[in-house]
């Protein structure tokens, strides 16, 4: 780095911080540092999509932090895999690119997020979006940044899915980030030439061959730095100060973000004095709120080698996806395995879907340290979208090397039990449908034995587990408990924002990626005094709740 001061300092190079760099960086009488813990996304494992599990399994790259013993999953401890890389978790995640049901945004702005509606944030997704199978219209962009394209080359039984999901009624999806998106369908992804497309390689790069925009790895934040009520700058865990001209954003991340403050004497007042910190800002909200989407899996087996997978049938195979991905980029290791999903309602009477089916082409893994299946096999995971249960983050020290203390409560709320029962059940009637019977498939987990809701609910608090979305421990809203205001301002310490998932008042119905680049554009157009970008004329086969009418044309003078 040139200097240690800069106009703006942002907190964390993951799907937020990168973004909101990066268009800080559009400014060019600006300077922005941007400063990350982990390394720089060099290792192939990021890069390769299919390599997705190896990529989150690294430990130079992952936190690897992991819940306190949890009652609601019988009393185990659950991992919270985070990114420590550029790029965040960003470059560790199943580069899924789902924004949510269009009513998630809808509730923030009734929560009190004002300006969030989805109306209101659709453009801001649509600015940041490339994507290459879906033209140009009020739901797509094709001139952004960041690539976005459905998964290539998905496996056959990806079909079979589909089919027996239709087969039971449910319906086909066929863009889900369009009007609805309920139903059973092909995943978008972030892929690009075959590779890993995150906000660090599509949005940051560019901005850092400008030269207004600074990188600093292997740099973990000690404290933010705030004087006379303003956040001023930041302290590194070495000792080196960073100053901000004009303000801090921490896009540090669900986990890091409130523990980052805390650690800066930012949160719970009674907890800051057990742990010895002296108080700068009593904010009881700050670790707050925490939630995530609890899943539990309904695992097949068979010798079937269709699937994703190493066995001796399927060597020859393997080895020649291995050669052509080598050499044209192509193939299934160009794809994140994660290739087709549903969202469905378990309940009829429910407003919108309340699971996720993640469906997966291959038997579940094993053996830890080899983080490919072995054998062959398929399966679906279940996700609760909307779980009731709220947890809170806190310090076990105040130390920066220390681990958080991070308490979900999960599935302590009974009422986030029975969809994934009811999903379950589903689950095993779309494996008995003709679409699989090709494959002959076992169920090993939970098992024929496996029956009744209680033993149903037994499986899932034994076996389950998160599919790492956490979110809202800095809760973004309009009342004199939300940490942050709608324009991201932290509330009571000036020149201090927050950009990331941690401002979510609710966990959105999907994958949060593309959301959290969303929240890191607007914050820097907050930032910047850029005015809102006009909210999306939606069509009236949007199941958005608020529908701005379209603006009546002037009429000729």
């Amino acid at each position: 780095m040139d200097a240690a001061e800069f106009d703006y300092v942002v907190v964390g190079c993951g799907s937020s911080g990168a973004a909101v760099a990066a268009r800080l960086g559009e400014r060019a009488d600006r300077t922005t540092c941007v400063i990350e813990a982990g390394g720089h996304d060099t290792h192939p494992f990021i890069h390769i999509p299919s390599f997705v599990a190896a990529a989150i399994g690294r430990e130079a790259t992952n936190w690897r932090f992991a819940t306190v013993p949890q009652p609601g999953m019988a009393g185990r401890s659950i991992p919270v895999p985070r990114g420590r890389v550029v790029g965040g978790s960003g470059s560790i995640n199943g580069m899924v690119y789902f924004r949510g049901h269009p009513t998630d945004y809808d509730d923030w702005g009734d929560a009190g997020a004002t300006g969030w509606s989805y109306a209101e944030g659709l453009p801001y997704f649509t600015r940041t979006e490339h994507n290459e199978d879906f033209p140009e219209s009020v739901f797509h962009g094709v001139n952004g940044p960041v690539n976005v394209k459905l998964v290539p080359n998905p496996n056959r039984l990806n079909y079979a899915f589909m089919d027996a999901l239709g087969t039971l009624q449910f319906p086909a999806c066929p863009d889900f980030n369009g009007a609805n998106s309920e139903g059973y369908g092909r995943r978008q992804g972030l892929i690009r030439d075959g590779q890993r497309e995150s906000t660090a390689k599509a949005m940051l790069r560019p901005a850092l061959a400008r030269g207004n925009v600074h990188l600093q790895v292997g740099a973990q934040v000690a404290r933010v730095l705030v004087e006379k009520g303003r956040a001023t700058g930041v302290l590194l865990a070495d000792g080196r100060t960073i100053r901000a001209r004009h303000e801090v954003v921490l896009s540090a991340g669900t986990v890091q973000t409130p523990q980052l403050l805390m650690r800066s004497g930012i949160g719970p007042g009674d907890h800051l004095r057990e742990m010895g910190i002296e108080v700068v800002k009593d904010a009881p909200g700050v670790g707050a709120n925490y939630h995530d989407h609890p899943a539990s899996p309904m695992h097949m087996e068979t010798r079937n080698s269709t699937s994703y997978g190493l066995s001796w049938p399927a060597l020859p195979r393997d080895i020649l996806h291995f050669f052509q991905y080598l050499a044209t980029r192509t193939g299934p290791l160009a794809g994140n395995v994660f290739e087709s999903v549903a969202f469905l309602r378990t309940d009829p009477s429910l407003a919108r879907p309340d699971v996720q089916f993640v469906f997966q082409p291959a038997k579940r893994l094993t053996n830890p340290k080899i983080p490919f299946p072995l054998g062959h096999g398929y399966a679906i995971s279940p996700v609760c979208l909307y779980p009731k249960s709220r947890g809170t983050l806190r310090l076990a020290s105040p130390d920066p090397a220390a681990a958080p203390l991070i308490d979900p409560h999960l599935l302590e709320h009974p009422d986030d039990i029975q969809p994934l029962i009811r999903a379950l059940k589903i689950a095993r009637r779309a494996f008995a449908t003709p679409a699989f019977a090709e494959y002959h498939g076992v169920e090993v987990a939970p098992g024929s034995g496996t029956k009744t809701d209680k033993q149903f609910d037994k499986y899932i608090r034994e076996t389950g587990y998160t599919v790492h979305h956490p979110v809202g421990t800095c809760r973004m809203g309009s009342d004199p408990e939300a940490v942050v205001d709608p324009q991201l301002r932290f509330n009571g310490i000036k020149g201090l924002r927050v950009a990331d998932a941690s401002v979510m008042p609710s966990i959105i119905g999907g994958n949060p990626n593309a959301p959290c680049v969303m929240i890191g554009e607007r914050a820097a157009d907050f930032i910047l005094g850029r005015p809102a970008l006009p909210a999306a004329e939606l069509p009236p086969e949007s199941v958005a709740r608020y529908k701005p009418k379209p603006k009546k044309a002037r009429k000729a003078a």
